[in-house]
């Protein structure tokens, strides 16, 4: 059966719909959208009753989505967003690329590699601003109107449009204190019997799985100490803690001045894949030209 179209109405009221929902009230929906009071009430009113599903519970002091008006907000969010995309891609052509661009990122890598991209990618777009919400949690788009978010390691979402941007090797590094007290492992077996410094975010933190090549081996670690921040795990490293998985860029400050030595020079845990998400391929032309500007540069970390 072929599902039925959309009339124009119907599209206007779930604009309706997403005002109120926002401000959860009707005068507050009124103000900021600039439609009367009573013809939001009585558009939403109508909806319900012509899809047959009751979306905002009332009572005489407050408004509450019901559990059908979440899912049904999430996806109007979502159509509103394309919407609005793809009336900036109509008018590309004829506008200089401006805006407002929010980012989501991890700390430690927008820190250290995200900023200076960011910096050259403004010089280039003066009209374009910038916000980076730097968290080590997934992005939550809608509430935060994120426009991209960049992370490290596999994305499990779905519903979500993600891109491959390069990835990031992981090397092994240890303070000279460290290596002077326990010696340096020769293989990557050894690390078994050495003090690792493990990474709680990995999905098996007591197992790393070292390659070289086409080689692959799988040792069980231990350690004292344990962390998810990427800054942390450099610092117990430097204080002579243990052996940590690295990426270079990260760590580069700290070796060029001494403080930690790379080791196992031909191995290295898997690289890390980085992908960009996003909740739509119909994203404004600011986002798309950054996404491809930054992904020529973070090929490979």
């Amino acid at each position: 059966m072929t599902a039925p179209a959309l009339a124009p109405s119907d599209l206007q009221d779930m604009i309706f719909f997403v005002e109120v929902a926002r401000a959860l009230n009707f005068t507050r929906a009124s103000r900021a959208s600039g439609i009367p009071i009573a013809t939001l009430s009585r558009r939403v009113a109508a909806m319900e009753k012509r899809v047959g599903v009751r979306l905002l519970q009332r009572t005489t002091r407050r408004l509450a989505l019901t559990e059908p008006g979440k899912r049904y907000l999430d996806r109007c969010e979502r159509i509103l967003q394309d919407a609005a995309a793809a009336h900036e891609v109509l008018k590309e052509a004829a506008e200089r690329l401006s805006g407002h661009l929010r980012l989501s990122m991890p700390v430690e890598f927008g820190m250290s590699l995200v900023a200076p991209i960011i910096d050259e990618f403004s010089r280039l777009y003066p009209d374009i601003t910038f916000e980076a919400d730097l968290t080590p949690r997934p992005a939550n788009f809608v509430d935060e109107n994120i426009d991209l978010s960049i992370r490290l390691g596999e994305v499990g979402d779905s519903s979500l449009i993600v891109r491959r941007l390069g990835t990031a090797a992981r090397l092994f590094y240890a303070s000279p204190s460290y290596l002077a007290k326990y010696g340096e492992p020769a293989h990557p077996k050894d690390l078994a019997r050495h003090e690792c410094i493990l990474q709680s975010y990995m999905a098996e933190p007591g197992v790393w799985r070292v390659v070289s090549g086409k080689r692959s081996i799988d040792v069980n670690v231990h350690g004292r100490f344990s962390t998810n921040n990427i800054s942390m795990t450099l610092k117990f490293a430097e204080q002579g803690h243990g052996i940590a998985a690295l990426s270079p860029p990260h760590v580069r400050p700290s070796f060029d001045c001494g403080s930690v030595r790379q080791i196992l020079a031909d191995w290295s845990l898997p690289p890390m894949p980085v992908h960009a998400v996003m909740t739509s391929r119909l994203v404004p032309a600011r986002v798309r030209v950054f996404l491809g500007f930054l992904a020529n540069r973070l090929t490979v970390i």
